[in-house]
């Protein structure tokens, strides 16, 4: 299984919250991902992964003023920035060139 520990904040600012069906809902998704790791890869999982709790922090810094929604919001969102590279194909030299 998939340990993101940004996803373990999230757990429990959402507890925290009261936000139980939200919290559900990042416990399915981080299950349902954590079965395709063998088939995709762990880093491709935890971009997809914190792909979603970036979503959900959207929408929890909308409807809190909490500072801690939006301090958690801005680590996922650089984190899985960083992951994200990695899966960017990279650019084609000729195109540069032209341009």
């Amino acid at each position: 299984m998939v340990e993101i520990p940004e996803v373990e904040e999230l757990k429990a600012l959402l507890n925290e919250l009261g936000e139980e069906g939200l919290l559900e809902r990042l416990d399915a998704f981080v299950r349902m991902n954590g079965g395709l790791e063998s088939k995709r890869g762990e880093d491709f999982i935890k971009v997809s992964i914190l792909g979603f709790a970036e979503g959900l922090l959207t929408v929890l810094k909308e409807k809190y003023d909490e500072p801690r929604v939006k301090e958690l919001y801005e680590k996922i969102k650089a984190k899985r920035a960083e992951l994200d590279e990695q899966f960017r194909k990279p650019r084609i030299p000729y195109l540069e060139e032209e341009g």
